[in-house]
């Protein structure tokens, strides 16, 4: 299935480390929810998070694979890589559900194992 270009251009976004532009994708009230963490709500919280994830590794890359799309919802699976500060990287698989709303995310969940992210290389 075709990716929706807006969904290639959310991930460009994220692998341009660009939380505020990550930002025009969200519904004002949207809930983003990273792998086993807590919820967030709202886009100002999301940026935090975002700020703050992006300043703890050097780089990040997405590979999309797959995307099924609903009319309420579309779901991406792909790989990810991160590259830390040492230059090392971490290649993993993910998927993510978009739960949308008039043209934008309402509530993003990302499904992926970061466990090793900051594990000693």
């Amino acid at each position: 299935m075709e990716t929706p270009g807006w969904l290639g251009k959310l991930f460009e976004t994220i692998d341009n480390k660009d939380a505020r532009g990550f930002l025009t994708f969200l519904t004002d009230d949207a809930t983003f929810t990273f792998g086993n963490g807590d919820p967030v709500h709202g886009k100002e919280a999301i940026k935090d998070v975002l700020v703050g994830f992006f300043g703890s590794i050097e780089a990040i890359r997405h590979e999309i694979l797959d995307v099924w799309t609903h009319p309420d919802a579309v779901i991406s699976r792909g790989t990810v890589t991160y590259t830390r500060h040492d230059s090392s990287t971490l290649t993993v698989p993910f998927a993510n559900i978009f739960k949308m709303d008039n043209g934008l995310v309402r509530e993003y969940l990302i499904y992926v194992d970061t466990s090793q992210l900051y594990a000693q290389t």
